[in-house]
């Protein structure tokens, strides 16, 4: 059965999309970029500042599943330029600190908003 999974905890979505949907025991989360889920604005600085905004979005995704970060089996980065990847790396590997998960990491011409990281996942959800 497929429910959708919405939290005022990170942004909204700012198109026909839900935040994440489950599917059994699997929730697939829409990419996440930095917003500030209290205003909507997007958060200006380093893009370490805009990668731990964008991983606190995607963890509230997760637990309003009723998961977490160690939960998540695969992630993609979508990075506006890969002279950015060492950064968002240095970032993410405080998020998965034991047991990453499997991951892609892609440049691409543009992203939504004109921001310079997203990141999207898929997590093993414990229960039914």
């Amino acid at each position: 059965m497929k429910s959708v999974i919405a939290t005022h905890a990170a942004p909204a979505a700012i198109g026909p999309y839900s935040q994440a949907v489950r599917f059994g025991n699997l929730l697939f989360c829409s990419g996440q970029i930095p917003l500030d889920p209290e205003t909507g604005a997007l958060v200006e600085g380093s893009i370490q500042t805009e990668t731990t905004r964008v991983l606190d979005n995607l963890k509230a995704v997760l637990e309003a599943a009723g998961c977490e970060l160690g939960d998540v089996l695969k992630t993609t980065i979508f990075l506006q330029s890969m002279s950015d990847f060492a950064a968002v790396n240095e970032v993410y590997a405080g998020y998965f600190p034991t047991s990453p998960p499997a991951r892609s990491t892609v440049a691409v011409a543009g992203l939504p908003k004109g921001v310079r990281v997203e990141i999207e996942a898929i997590a093993h959800v414990k229960t039914a």
